[in-house]
Parts: structure tokens; C-alpha cells; sequence
């Protein structure tokens, strides 16, 4: 059974059970406290909070995915960074004993009856697993889970902690204890009951519990296969021959490096497609990172410099049937992508020659060498290569060095990326300030245009633009687009003013402020209001933490720039002031 095959079982088995089949969301999720959608639940996460779903209460999808954490491990037997999910999902509509019940049933189906597969064991979560002390240690034992898999004949039902209960996607949000499912010697669904909400490890029972799954489609595929790892499917299969025949290298004795490029390359490809373009920030820069990690590995193939071209038309080849946005934005993401495999070359030919330089100097040790990867961007292997070509030892000491200076630019990372989406902005600078204060303008002619039923979904701020989510199920009209335009550039021209105000929240609400949906804030709120000095006429109210400049006159011309889909039910604005 090939991966067409079973993604398209697993859709028409909810279906025909009454789930609604929801298409994947983009790789960029509205949420902006996440860089991107790492799962399937992602973007339907406010319908666990009690928002109505255009859905109805059960839906199922295939979700594309891509998880960044994986990144150094990719080219073992499992770990990847692009990947799809499968998942059904319930918000509602029945108690939960009722909706557990009926989850773990339709898996066991699934699995059992309709893909004839025999499951090794399952895991339910227990406290007793969980050390004194931990934020989840109150929590009690999933006897009903485990009640539910012995009535359905499944004998091995072992208790398990962490493993078994699921953190919120994103900062905060839903969450819950855990049963996953293990077939052919690994784990390959795991069902979540959400009954939580989460926030800064407190928890606090959501009012109506709710089901998410997900079941990886490319471990799926393994199994059903019968294959030693994820990269002989057919998922893989033809990225894989492809790289022997442009490298001359046989696959078994040079593992990792095909697996690297064959995921970084598909994961590039579909970045690229959801409208991701290579920089140094954001999500640009992991696009960057996946492209120059696969050429690096390709070099060490000795492959040739168009293999980039070749391998991208294999991977659309392989998803063209399924993501039909591969087939619409082919020509632009070719372009993307040999614009960035270029511009990297130089890059690589000039940051051999500063390492050569570099490693002859006194004093040369695994910490510097983390920043030359860092900055030049040549993997450590190639490296440690030159060090020892000039006489350098690399010894343990050499690399634990090397990791030194790794945990020293996570930690950097992290703390800029603590405050990095605290009211979308990326950095306080007078261009983001500007892009902050243009993002109220956009949503209040937004609901001119459009209706009172817009609300913004979320917000991103870079020095380059804005980019504002807002709840919309319709593509934008070329009219309707001008005219938010041009409502937004008169009231810059208008000069209002901005003023705020400090005020109990719930005060705040009745002025009719407009808040982002999901916040979490405190009693007392910061109220931005943008008005006409002159009339006192309001045109923006929002609850928010700045900062904003003093008058709309300062901002410039404002132009949108693109209008797409972000996930279900949102759409997606990115925008440009120019002076």
C-alpha cells in the first residue's frame, strides 16, 4: 500500500464516520508566539477554547508540519523536519468520557481492521511516573483509557509519565494526558485528551474537553510497508535513487548524507511554496539554514552544482497529486531556491578560506570554531577537517568546546526569542514601531471593508513589514484590497493622534476595545486609542502593549503587498510603509 493510499484511507475512514475533512493549514501558522505549524491541532487550537468551528465538532486532516528541533539529528533512522500528520480531532459535543471512548475505538479500527496491523502495546499516562515535585504530579492516572484497551482485547497496557501527557502548542493553550499506540516496533499515534488549559504550568480544566490526534504518515508508511526505515518509502524512495544517480554514490554506504539532503531539500521545497523566502531572521532563517546544510552534504557527495534543481522537481513530483500549491508556485520556488544554492556557493568557497586562516591562529579551540559554523556557515565536519589539515587536534576537549559555544547561542537565541512576539514585534525599532501602529489602521479599515466579523488572529514585526492574520474565510478582492489601502493611507494623512490609557480590563471592554483572541491579560490593561484631535472622532480602540508612535502622520504610505490563506479560516496580509 503506497503513501497515496494511505492518506487517503485514513481521510475517507473519518469521513465516512462523519468527520469533516479539513485541508492543511501553511507551514506559517496564525499563531505568531510559534514559527511554524508543528502540528496538526495547531490551527484549530481556538476551537478547543470555545470558539465555533466552520467544521461542526469532529474533523480530520492531513496537516504539513515541520519541527526545527530535529534539525542535527536528521539522517538517523527517524528524525525528520518536514513531515505529515494525520489526525483527527474533536472539540466537543460529547462528554469526555464519551469522546475517549470513541477515539481510541476508531484508532484501534483504523489500525486493526482497516491497515490489518497488529499493535505491539499502548502507553496511558500515570503519576506514579512522575517525579515529587513536577507540575504534572497531581494528575490523575488514566484508568479510563486503559479500561477502554483492555475491553478491546489489547493485553500490553504499560503506565507511563511525561511521555504520556501533552504540552500546549505554542507558549500556552490546550493540553492533556496521552495514550499512544506502538505497531511494528514504534510509536506511531498518539491520542491527546485535551482537558486543560495550560498556562505557565498551571493548569486549569477546559469547559468542554476535547480529542486531538496525530499519527505520522511517513512512520505510518513504514510499517505498512514493511521497511527497515522511513527513507525506503516511497515518501523517500525517489529522492534517494535520485541522489545515487547524480552523486555516483551508493545510498547504504553513504546514509546519513542522502537522508540529510532528501529531507532538507522536500522541507525547503515546502517553505519555499508557503511563501517563505531565505534571510537571516525568522523563519527565513531556517529556510536558509535547510538549503546550505543540504548543499554542504551534497558537496561532500561531490555532487554537481544544479543537483538542487534536479532533486526539487522529484519532490514535487512525489506530493504533486496532494499539494496542489507545489504545482501553482513551481517556477517561483525553483527561482527561490537556485537564487539561494548560488549565493551560497560564493559563501562556502569564502568561509573555507576564513577557517583555513582562522585555525592557524594561537588560541584556536572548539568554541571558535562554533562561531565560524555559526557564521560562516560551513558544517563542523568540514571544519574539524582543516583544523587537523593545519595541525590542530581535535580531541574531546576540542568538542565539548564546540558545544560550549552551541548552548551559548541557543541560550542568546532564546532570550531574543522570549521577547520576540510580544505584541508581534521582532525588535523596538522606529520601523517596527511604525509597522505596530499601521497594524491597528489595517484591522480598523479591515472591518470597514470587510464586516465587524474580522478579528486579528495574529501579528508579525519585522523591519522589513508587517504581517497581520485576521478571521476571513474569502479570498480578498482586488477592489477590497484597494480600498483598505486607501482608508488606511487617509487616516495617515489625517495626522490622528495615539494616545493610551491604563484601565481595568473589563472597563476596557465596555469602550469596546478589540483585543487578539486567546491573550491572557492582566487586570489592567494598556488601551491604544487613534483619533481625530480635531472631532474627537475614535477609529481605533485595541487593548495592547505597544509601543506606537504619537501620530499617524509619521508612518508613510502604506502598501499591501500580498493577500493569501494562513489556515482555516484566516487569510493573511503582508504589508510595506514607504516614505
Amino acid at each position: 500500500m503506497d503513501s497515496g493510499k494511505i492518506r487517503k484511507k485514513f481521510l475517507e475512514f473519518f469521513k465516512k464516520r462523519g468527520y469533516q475533512i479539513a485541508p492543511s493549514s501553511s507551514l506559517i501558522p496564525a499563531d505568531p508566539s510559534v514559527l511554524f505549524t508543528t502540528a496538526g491541532m495547531q490551527q484549530f487550537k481556538p476551537y478547543y477554547l470555545g470558539e465555533k468551528s466552520p467544521y461542526g465538532n469532529n474533523v480530520a486532516t492531513c496537516q504539513k508540519c515541520l519541527r526545527t528541533s530535529d534539525i542535527e539529528e536528521v539522517g538517523d533512522q527517524r528524525h525528520l523536519t518536514f513531515f505529515e500528520m494525520l489526525g483527527n480531532f474533536s472539540f466537543g459535543g460529547l462528554p469526555a468520557k464519551e469522546l475517549k471512548k470513541e477515539a481510541i475505538k476508531l484508532a484501534y479500527e483504523f489500525l486493526t481492521k482497516e491497515l490489518k496491523l497488529k499493535i505491539d502495546y499502548v502507553t496511558i499516562f500515570s503519576p506514579e511516573k512522575i517525579e515529587a515535585g513536577d507540575w504534572r504530579k497531581d494528575i490523575l492516572e488514566d484508568k479510563e483509557s486503559f479500561k477502554i484497551w483492555q475491553e478491546l482485547g489489547v493485553e500490553d497496557i504499560r503506565k507511563e509519565g511525561i511521555d504520556n501527557f501533552w504540552g500546549p502548542t505554542g507558549e500556552e493553550g490546550p493540553c492533556g494526558p496521552t495514550t499512544e499506540i506502538y505497531a511494528g516496533g514504534i510509536e506511531i499515534w498518539n491520542i491527546v485528551f485535551n482537558q486543560y488549559y495550560c498556562q505557565n504550568k498551571k493548569l486549569k480544566e477546559l469547559k468542554q474537553p476535547g480529542i486531538d490526534t496525530g499519527m505520522g504518515l511517513e512512520r505510518l508508511a513504514m510499517v505498512v510497508q514493511k521497511k527497515p526505515t522511513i527513507f525506503e518509502t516511497d515518501l523517500f524512495e525517489p529522492m534517494i535513487k535520485e541522489i545515487g544517480k547524480i552523486s555516483d554514490k551508493n545510498y547504504k554506504e553513504n546514509e546519513k548524507l542522502f537522508r540529510i539532503v532528501a529531507d532538507h531539500i522536500k522541507a525547503s521545497v515546502f517553505l519555499a511554496t508557503d511563501g517563505v523566502i531565505p534571510s537571516n531572521v525568522e523563519q527565513g532563517y531556517i529556510l536558509r539554514r535547510l538549503l546550505r546544510r543540504a548543499i554542504r552534504y551534497g558537496k561532500i557527495l561531490q555532487m554537481p552544482g544544479d543537483f538542487i534543481a534536479s532533486l526539487t522537481k522529484v519532490a514535487d513530483k512525489i506530493y504533486k497529486s496532494v499539494y496542489f500549491e507545489l504545482k501553482e508556485k513551481k517556477t517561483e520556488v525553483a527561482f527561490i531556491i537556485k537564487e539561494e544554492a548560488e549565493k551560497f556557493e560564493k559563501t562556502l568557497e569564502s568561509g573555507i578560506r576564513n577557517i583555513s586562516s582562522e585555525a592557524v591562529n594561537p588560541g584556536f579551540n572548539g568554541e571558535k570554531a562554533y562561531n565560524l559554523y555559526a557564521t560562516t556557515g560551513v558544517p563542523f565536519d568540514i571544519i574539524k577537517e582543516i583544523a587537523e589539515e593545519k595541525g590542530i587536534k581535535i580531541d574531546k576537549t576540542f568538542e565539548i568546546d564546540f558545544e560550549k559555544g552551541k548552548l551559548k547561542h541557543q541560550e542568546l537565541s532564546r532570550t531574543a526569542s522570549s521577547g520576540m512576539f510580544k505584541g508581534g514585534l521582532a525588535e523596538h525599532t522606529e520601523k517596527t514601531i511604525n509597522y505596530h501602529t499601521a497594524t491597528h489602521l489595517l484591522l480598523a479599515a479591515l472591518r470597514q471593508v470587510l464586516g465587524d466579523s474580522i478579528f486579528q488572529k495574529g501579528s508579525n514585526i519585522t523591519i522589513e513589514r508587517l504581517r497581520f492574520d485576521f478571521s476571513h474565510t474569502e479570498k480578498m478582492t482586488p477592489e477590497q484590497i484597494k480600498k483598505t489601502e486607501d482608508i488606511v493611507n487617509e487616516k495617515i494623512k489625517q495626522n490622528l493622534k495615539i494616545k493610551f490609557e491604563e484601565i481595568p480590563l473589563d472597563e476596557a471592554k465596555k469602550t469596546g476595545a478589540m483585543g487578539v483572541f486567546g491573550e491572557k491579560y492582566g487586570n489592567i490593561v494598556k488601551v491604544y486609542t487613534i483619533f481625530n484631535e480635531k472631532t474627537g472622532e475614535i477609529f481605533s480602540r485595541e487593548i495592547c502593549g505597544g509601543p506606537h508612535v504619537d501620530s499617524t502622520a509619521m508612518l508613510g504610505y502604506f502598501k499591501i503587498i500580498k493577500e493569501e490563506s494562513s489556515s482555516a479560516g484566516v487569510r493573511r496580509i503582508k504589508a510595506i510603509l514607504e516614505k
